[in-house]
């Protein structure tokens, strides 16, 4: 099959409906000629049904990225799929979470339980997951790409995630100085706002999202998360061989606007 990702074996998390970036990542990852293996949290069998509208069948393997043991297998269970070769050239992170009182206008209270939640899962994730799969990703070299929410100013309501969400930008520069070596490119694309399932977990994220809708030079559909895949698919491609530690914004332009 041709397609930029011919031959290629992806691994992508966060698929949780059919309106993530996600789903849209892994679809175009297989319409570009990628075999895909999904990864689920929580409630897998919601996974595996939305991952029934892809274009091929994949496999659907439970992670926890907080459950060592989930992480300790996960190289594994992935290997299991891609046969006795078993090799991975790219991982999409697409993992955040932050419980409820570390969002919603109540940074100066949160309490620090919250808040290592809230890194460990939307920061920490993307350094543990990428050294669970080490073994196969590092056999031909390859490309770890995150998704990101741009940390670059204090958002309304964001509170403890922006912070994750900076951690995770300095996570993954961290990565790509220690991984170059093996071969391995760690980037992030910094996408605007989406109506998903994780949208609906912030509080005031239409207030946030009306940023969009005002700011951005090219415009910007909060119901369209196919331009954010596309960046993915080709930060995973062999066309970006040469850039890591670097993050690339899919966002209308709203990221470089002035007043």
């Amino acid at each position: 099959m041709s397609g930029i990702l011919a031959g290629k074996r992806i691994l992508v998390t966060g698929v949780l409906t059919d309106s993530s970036i996600a789903f849209h990542v892994a679809k175009l990852a297989q319409e570009e000629g990628a075999d895909v293996v999904l990864t689920g949290f929580g409630r897998l069998s919601l996974v595996e049904r939305i991952a029934k509208r892809l274009p091929k069948p994949v496999p659907v393997i439970e992670l926890d990225v907080q459950d060592k043991e989930h992480l300790e297998s996960l190289a594994s269970k992935v290997a299991e799929h891609f046969g006795p070769d078993a090799s991975l050239d790219g991982v999409v992170h697409s993992i955040g979470f932050a419980p409820q009182d570390a969002l919603g206008g109540n940074f100066l209270n949160t309490g620090w339980e919250s808040v290592a939640t809230a890194v460990e899962v939307s920061a920490y994730s993307l350094k543990s997951l990428t050294m669970a799969v080490l073994p196969l990703l590092e056999k031909r070299g390859g490309s770890v790409v995150g998704m990101d929410f741009d940390a670059q100013m204090a958002w309304p309501k964001y509170d403890w995630m922006g912070v994750s969400k900076a951690a995770l930008e300095a996570t993954s520069r961290y990565l790509a100085r220690d991984l170059g070596a093996k071969g391995i490119r760690c980037n992030l694309v910094s996408a605007g706002p989406i109506k998903s399932m994780a949208a609906k977990s912030i509080p005031g994220f239409d207030e946030l999202a009306d940023v969009w809708n005002t700011r951005a030079p090219i415009g910007w559909d909060l119901a369209d998360p196919e331009p954010a895949a596309r960046g993915v698919i080709a930060l995973l491609s062999d066309w970006f061989p040469k850039t890591t530690g670097e993050i690339v914004h899919v966002d209308g332009g709203v990221h470089m606007m002035g007043a």
